[in-house]
């Protein structure tokens, strides 16, 4: 019998039990980057909170329960634009890109996923999906652009938990003359010479950003499974038209059971942007601080709450590194760690709950016998932390 699990599921807006379909065949589909430039900060927060639910999922169902699945996007218009800016191939821009994510991956000791699927494999099954949706009434043909009519969707807006018109005003909708209606999506948008194309029934072209998650998670987890993750600011429109277009496609009347995403990270109280200069990459710390110090700081805060990303909080989370490294040795044992020491996290993820344990563990390991110094060392590797020697953390 497993230990309850609670997650504030975005669909409803409350904090419900887990329940899975097949506890012993979990999904998680989390959005990955789209491979146009290298990941900064807020890139960051997504990467380490779900490598945490995914730690938390597999310690409660076992090891080999949990099907995590985290795309590469490698196919967008702005993946297009900043080659171009670069002067260089787009295969050579994505294959650089995936690798420096890979490595930020790594620096921030993240698990890898079990699948990581790339846009540019599955384009074929998006064509089918496409053509599903037309064949059934839900999307439509002009000068070689495929949409999704919204309107013919109930339930679209649930997840947002606002009206069509409420939406789209003001929102990231593209726009288009070619629309039946502002709110509708493409599936399908032609491509011209310079520009990546597969050949389809509707002329060469590329699918829209939206399907790609849809085929994607259809391909390896099913037509519906438990749970789908990312930014809040994926809500809309991205994973509202995720559902319309799944559902409609699979004749199904759910897609992902419970949503969970995370708040936003601001740089001194202002929003990260490009406009304000404010924008830091994940790799602008690799000299300076270990990934530890960078994951601590990311857990800080509740990962539905916004988080200040600020100097300060850099410099505590390395001076509390230091002083747990103080205690630290090499395990040479697993210890299991009790449910009232997870309790937290399993508790919506309460990350900062379960940092408060941890220097509980800390105070009383630093006083007492190896037995403390062993439970404290590995429920910090728990989640991702005290995972190297002394020695491989000292920065040249």
């Amino acid at each position: 019998m497993t230990k309850d699990i609670f997650l504030t599921n975005s669909l409803g807006g409350k904090k419900e039990k887990f329940l899975p379909q097949n506890p012993k065949s979990i999904g998680m589909y989390v959005c990955g980057p789209t491979v146009y430039d290298d990941p900064h900060i807020g890139n960051a927060r997504p990467l380490v909170i779900f490598d945490i639910l995914y730690r938390i999922l597999k310690n409660l169902f076992g090891e080999k329960s949990v099907n995590y699945v985290r795309n590469i996007t490698d196919v967008d218009d702005k993946i297009i634009n900043t080659s171009l800016e670069k002067n260089i191939s787009i295969t050579e821009l994505t294959s650089n890109v995936t690798k420096n994510f890979h490595d930020d991956c790594d620096y921030l000791n993240c698990q890898k996923p079990n699948k990581e699927p790339k846009a540019t494999d599955n384009v074929e099954l998006m064509i089918e999906m496409i053509n599903k949706l037309i064949d059934k009434g839900f999307a439509y043909l002009k000068s070689n652009h495929i949409y999704f009519e919204v309107k013919k969707f109930n339930d679209y807006g649930k997840l947002s938990n606002k009206k069509l018109d409420e939406l789209v005003a003001g929102s990231r909708v593209e726009v288009s003359d070619l629309k039946k209606n502002p709110e509708d999506f493409v599936l399908w948008k032609p491509s011209n010479e310079n520009e990546p194309g597969w050949n389809s029934p509707w002329g060469k072209g590329r699918p829209g950003w939206h399907l790609e998650c849809s085929v994607m998670s259809k391909r390896y987890l099913g037509d519906e499974f438990d749970i789908h993750g990312g930014g809040r600011d994926l809500i809309f429109p991205h994973h509202e038209n995720e559902i319309a277009q799944s559902r409609c496609a699979n004749d199904t009347n759910s897609f992902a059971k419970y949503w969970i995403h995370n708040g936003f990270i601001t740089m001194s109280n202002e929003k990260m942007a490009k406009s304000q200069g404010n924008i830091l990459k994940i790799k602008d710390f690799k000299n300076k601080y270990n990934g530890q110090v960078l994951r601590l700081a990311l857990i800080s805060a509740h990962y539905r709450q916004g988080l200040d990303w600020n100097e300060k909080l850099i410099v505590d989370c390395e001076k509390t590194l230091d002083k747990w490294y103080s205690i630290y040795f090499d395990l040479n044992k697993k210890i299991s760690i009790s449910d009232e020491i997870l309790s937290p996290l399993y508790d919506d993820l309460n990350t900062p709950g379960y940092i408060a344990n941890l220097h509980n563990l800390f105070n009383k390991a630093s006083k007492g016998n190896n037995d403390d110094k062993e439970l404290f060392i590995s429920a910090c590797q728990f989640i991702g932390l005290l995972t190297q020697t002394k020695d491989e953390i000292i920065l040249d």
